[in-house]
């Protein structure tokens, strides 16, 4: 629908943001639930952070995607955190309430929902590997954590890193060097690689670890989308085990941040249609 003067509205922002699917993402689930909102990418500098924020509430923009690199910096400049955001000192969502902005971290239960949409998977009592240490990682360690796992594997280049990470799992987080992780990767039940090996363009040796170790009845997912079939994808594939990229996560983490502007259930096939159409 067309905007009118009633019309309320949600952003992106991020340095850059001009190539994000969030707003095709975002149009597409306001247009099927009928709902009177518009969404856009707004480039904001560093610099600007804070002044965007004012902007926000001055505005009353109603709700607010966090991309990279603002996601830790915007945490500070948000009025109040969720108990997950305040967790890992980050934001990637705010709901301006009033012009009392609430920060939201919406990466890891968009994970969690991903895996029960694609494959009907809980984490609950499973053991899983996650592979990086960066903020994607972080969330979705803490996610896992939430939702049961049993055990939770952290591998990463730098092991400060990695246990800071693996922190946020308890006593069910451990770390693990690369080099040492070969029976940690056989038994798992889910696999994921949240580090950028794989990114860009294709090159078959490109993969984040020995994945002659993948078998049938794993979950390996790698949360790149560019490209859609990553070098560890493929193989895992050709293993038997069950795949996924970044897209499902990308759609749902989305959808949750849908659900804390609108109030409305997010219409989660048609996000995930709209995505698949813009990458061809």
């Amino acid at each position: 629908m067309a905007p009118t003067g009633e019309t309320r509205l949600a952003a992106v922002i991020g340095d850059p943001v001009r190539h994000s699917l969030s707003p095709t993402l975002m149009n597409a689930a306001f247009a099927a639930s009928g709902l009177d909102w518009t969404y856009v990418a707004l480039e904001v500098a560093a610099t600007s952070l804070p002044d965007a924020f004012a902007g926000v509430r001055a505005l009353g923009i109603d709700g607010l995607s966090i991309t990279m690199p603002h996601k830790e910096s915007a945490a500070a400049c948000a009025d109040q955190l969720s108990p997950t955001a305040e967790r890992l000192g980050a934001v990637n969502c705010i709901v301006n309430n009033g012009g009392v902005l609430t920060g939201h971290s919406t990466d890891g239960e968009g994970f969690v929902r991903s895996l029960q949409h694609d494959f009907s998977f809980v984490p609950d009592g499973k053991r899983c590997v996650v592979l990086g240490a960066g903020g994607s990682a972080r969330s979705i360690i803490l996610a896992l954590a939430d939702a049961g796992a049993a055990e939770i594997v952290v591998v990463n280049r730098t092991l400060g890193r990695a246990e800071r990470a693996a922190a946020l799992a308890g006593d069910r987080g451990e770390v693990v060097a690369l080099d040492g992780a070969h029976s940690d990767f056989i038994d798992a039940d889910l696999i994921v690689n949240a580090t950028s090996v794989g990114m860009g363009e294709p090159d078959p040796t490109d993969v984040p670890f020995d994945a002659s170790v993948v078998h049938e009845g794993q979950i390996v997912v790698d949360i790149v989308y560019m490209p859609l079939e990553t070098p560890l994808l493929s193989l895992a594939r050709s293993q038997g085990a069950s795949v996924a990229n970044g897209v499902s996560m990308l759609a749902h983490q989305a959808a949750v941040q849908f659900e804390l502007w609108t109030g409305a259930d997010a219409p989660i096939d048609v996000m995930l249609a709209s995505v698949a159409s813009q990458l061809g």
